[in-house]
């Protein structure tokens, strides 16, 4: 897929309208930011495989990660997405009315997703730092289902001396889960990259 869907262009849209950043250089220190093109392209691929299954996002924001999914998953996928920001949720919501299968979910996504489990795709955008609380989210997918977690850079991006060298949060939590067949994938633009993991079987 190399062109944004409509879907995704009005979020983005929506985005700029309540100064939601789009990007991580846009974004205050702790503030989320939007889902990138490739990570949307990379999401829509996922979900196009997803016949017949639940789709999971934690943290909708202005909807763009959203509109990427539901603009690719098929007819008898269902998605379900919270945000905590009850503002961003009801814009959100607005947006995505009129896509079949798709609720838009104001509150902790940790408190409201759930119920609506288990997950053949999760998309973890909800900042999740806690390896219990990922623990979970881990425990939310079905066999063979997987998880996607983005806003990492790249290692060979990594500036000389940056901490992130010796230890990275994220990639910690991908590691240190042993359901999980996992991997890094670096964007196009190699400044920027996600992490995706399977869950296993066994």
């Amino acid at each position: 897929m190399t062109t944004t869907p409509p879907l995704v262009e009005q979020a983005i849209a929506l985005a700029r309208r309540e100064g939601f950043p789009l990007t991580r250089q846009e974004a205050a220190s702790g503030q989320p930011s939007a889902c990138l093109p490739d990570v949307g392209r990379f999401l829509a691929v996922l979900a196009a495989g997803c016949h017949g299954g639940t789709i999971a996002e934690f943290g909708t924001g202005a909807g763009i990660g959203a509109a990427w999914l539901a603009s690719s998953m098929p007819a008898d996928c269902t998605l379900v997405t919270a945000e905590l920001d009850p503002r961003l949720a009801e814009a959100a919501g607005r947006l995505l009315a009129g896509c079949p299968g798709v609720q838009v979910l104001a509150g902790d996504a940790n408190d409201v997703l759930p119920q609506h489990g288990p997950f053949d795709l999760i998309f973890a955008d909800s900042g999740i730092r806690d390896p219990a609380a990922f623990g979970a989210l881990t425990g939310l997918l079905k066999p063979g289902g997987r998880i996607v977690m983005d806003d990492l850079t790249p290692v060979q991006a990594l500036p000389a001396g940056s901490a992130l060298l010796a230890s990275d949060t994220k990639r910690d939590l991908f590691a240190g889960e042993d359901r999980l067949t996992w991997t890094e994938v670096v964007l196009p633009d190699l400044a920027n990259s996600l992490l995706v993991g399977t869950r296993r079987a066994t």
